[in-house]
């Protein structure tokens, strides 16, 4: 059996209840926890009453009995008076008793009490004190062979001037007779009886209140789940609100009756939704005004940029012929790199313009990607270039646009060379449906702190930097390139230093029909 009782244990000790979930039944818990302990609060309360007057009752008519009894014997005892006298008269009360089931006892001037049933309970030392002490009748509880018993100890006084026997009254802690009129005899006389028939009653008491906890219960949970729902509607309006809005549906708005908190937060959250919409308009307003902006001037540009691009042609043919001056020659130089330069920036802003606005065709074909490192490195004048390696080990087919894919080749080794140290190593692997391109430096590698912005268009690494040969484009406008083609575009780190571009794209196997 020990084998069995540890991992018992164990489980039981690591059992933890769990709280309700979810508002609706949380709000039924609560509201069934507050009616229940409202039931129970009412009946413990209507059960202590209830009892307190049964046995009040009780034993006020048991003095009232007794007092009435011992008026009527009492007069006939020859004082003082012998046992056999005492044992008389707790006879004449038993047998007055009737119904109430009497057990008296009687004792003068203290002695021990004399009782002519044998099964009266013994006088409880506490009772008997009292009425010494106190000269009234009083009266106690008991229990005697596990029956509630009540106890009642009288004094009997005669009258000074008629002979007659008085009793004391009592209201529970008794009284004192009238002195004046009447002083003790010191007989005292002792009467019990059961109290099944009060104890009957009690029991009945609990068992009503028993029985209508449960349909109480049962009653409270029909106002519980009206509250429930009257409270969890508004709160569900709100989240399906709240789903709308940020699916972009700006213009949610929800209705608002009463004036109750719920009804604020609605109202509230109708302020925010128009306020979101209203900015949300003015943003994109905005936005499309400089998009516009900038389409507009690379449009304007490009005109006057052909130009200037056939001129400064004209003139770095006569540069290279030395038929300029020196310096003229070195002018010239410097304004063919900056109109190129200028000319490669227009461009790029053409094609961001196409980017946003959605209008950037693709049109896709079946190659190897391999094929397309190749032509990419020849194109530029890379592949015999010693500060380029291409790692080609395996065949990788893809479904991709190549020029939007010589694009982006040709914007990461050209950054690597820029930034980073040669050798600039361009690998292709294939991994299960995906085809991986990495392109790897020696370089320092890109600060950390710029890792998160390296795609983000005109972001410059070294803020001290501002002015480079490129425009700031080039890393996000492979990466919108790489999205149209169903890939991916990411910049890490080397651990063993250096930067890593690698651009994942899907297998021609898996990839989509042409767009």
């Amino acid at each position: 059996m020990r084998r069995f009782r540890l991992p018992l244990r164990s489980a039981a000790r690591g059992f933890r209840p769990q709280a309700p979930r979810g508002l609706r039944v949380r709000l039924v818990v609560a509201f069934l926890l507050a009616a229940a302990f409202g039931a129970l609060l009412t009946a413990g309360l209507t059960f202590h009453r209830a009892r307190a007057a049964i046995l009040d009752r009780a034993e006020e008519t048991a003095v009232a009995d007794l007092r009435t009894q011992l008026d009527s014997l009492a007069p006939d005892l020859t004082l003082p008076p012998t046992a056999e006298d005492l044992r008389g008269l707790t006879r004449q009360i038993d047998q007055a008793g009737g119904a109430r089931a009497w057990h008296a006892s009687a004792s003068y001037r203290g002695g021990e009490p004399v009782t002519a049933s044998p099964g009266t309970p013994p006088v409880p030392d506490e009772l008997r004190q009292a009425v010494q002490d106190s000269g009234r009748a009083v009266h106690q509880r008991t229990e005697h062979d596990g029956r509630p018993w009540l106890a009642l100890g009288m004094p009997v006084a005669y009258s000074d001037d008629s002979g007659d026997t008085d009793t004391g009254t009592d209201t529970g802690t008794g009284t004192h007779a009238d002195t004046d009129a009447a002083s003790l005899s010191g007989l005292t006389v002792y009467a019990a009886f059961p109290l099944d028939d009060d104890r009957a009653d009690i029991d009945a008491l609990v068992t009503a209140a028993e029985a209508g906890a449960v349909p109480a219960l049962a009653l409270a949970l029909v106002p519980a789940l009206f509250a429930a729902r009257s409270v969890l509607r508004p709160v569900r309006r709100l989240r399906h609100g709240a789903e709308r809005i940020a699916a972009g549906e700006l213009d949610t708005r929800l209705d608002a009756p009463g004036r109750d908190e719920l009804a604020d937060l609605t109202r509230s959250f109708n302020t925010m939704a128009e306020t979101l919409e209203r900015d949300a308009a003015e943003l994109r307003r905005l936005e499309a005004g400089a998009r516009r902006f900038a389409a507009d001037v690379a449009h304007e540009l490009r005109t006057p940029l052909a130009a200037m691009a056939a001129v400064t042609e004209v003139l770095d043919e006569d540069a290279a012929s030395g038929v300029l001056p020196a310096d003229t020659e070195d002018a010239v130089r410097l304004i063919s790199e900056e109109v190129r330069a200028l000319a490669r920036t227009v461009e790029d802003l053409m094609e961001v313009s196409r980017f946003d606005a959605k209008a950037a065709p693709v049109h896709r074909e079946d190659v190897d990607l391999r094929t397309l490192v190749t032509k990419t490195l020849q194109l530029r004048g890379w592949a015999h270039d010693e500060r380029v390696r291409a790692d080609l080990p395996e065949p990788a087919p893809v479904r991709v646009d190549p020029r939007r894919i010589d694009v982006v080749l040709g914007n990461l080794v050209a950054n690597a060379l820029h930034h980073g140290r040669p050798p600039v190593t361009v690998a292709v692997r294939v991994r299960g449906d995906r085809v991986r391109v990495t392109v790897t430096d020696r370089g320092p590698g890109i600060p950390d702190e710029a890792l998160p912005y390296v795609f983000d268009r005109f972001y410059k690494a070294d803020a001290a930097r501002p002015r480079s040969g490129g425009s700031g484009l080039g890393l996000a406008i492979a990466q919108e390139n790489a999205a149209l083609n169903d890939g991916t575009l990411t910049a890490a780190n080397h651990p063993e230093g250096g930067a890593v571009f690698t651009l994942t794209l899907p297998s021609a196997a898996s990839s989509p029909g042409t767009t």
